[in-house]
């Protein structure tokens, strides 16, 4: 049986969607994590090497970084077909929004929040301009960003917008997908 090391109102949060989502047969258990304005602590019980969420367990497995536990778990549960499996189309751009999401977008959001502004950073990761464009180029085509197809890497890329809202800037064609992902997880979690 899976465990998922979660608490609530952090980035663990969309992977518990998913896990609904998939119907997965899946224990989920709360911890204590240390959050941003200092409350909070490390929880003895969470076995992430960190103390961090999520944390998903599967007998030996170990599996950490939001992308690759829902790699993890649409690849184990492909019958909700919220990710294309090795071999099917779409596989490759859903691997692609998958690490974007933690190499290029996450640190983006995290220096923006912090204040930090440099030219090695815009050289390296881009700027929020750039990442906002990205996310609006394949959704003029299609309603999500696998084209005709919700799969788990909207979710895991509209997460920031549905957390942060209005505070982060996005176009028409953002703001639109963000409210489509968040009533299709709300439709399937409710």
């Amino acid at each position: 049986m899976l465990t998922l090391y979660h608490s609530p109102q952090s980035r663990s949060d969309t992977v518990v969607h998913l896990v609904r989502m998939l119907g997965a047969d899946a224990d989920i258990r709360e911890v204590t994590i240390r959050r941003q304005d200092g409350s909070g602590a490390p929880d003895p019980d969470n076995p992430h090497p960190e103390k961090k969420v999520p944390y998903l367990v599967d007998g030996d497995e170990r599996v950490r970084e939001r992308g690759a536990i829902m790699l993890y778990l649409t690849d184990k549960y492909p019958q909700a077909k919220l990710g294309p499996l090795p071999g099917e189309a779409g596989r490759g751009a859903y691997l692609s929004w998958l690490s974007y999401y933690q190499g290029i977008m996450e640190p983006l959001l995290i220096l923006q929040w912090a204040g930090i502004d440099h030219p090695v950073v815009t050289d390296g990761l881009g700027d929020m301009e750039r990442m906002l464009e990205t996310l609006a180029t394949p959704l003029r085509v299609g309603p999500w960003l696998l084209g005709e197809r919700f799969s788990a890497a909207d979710m895991l890329l509209s997460s920031p917008f549905q957390w942060f809202g209005d505070a982060l800037p996005a176009g028409p064609e953002v703001k639109s997908w963000v409210e489509r992902c968040a009533a299709e997880m709300a439709e399937v979690t409710a």
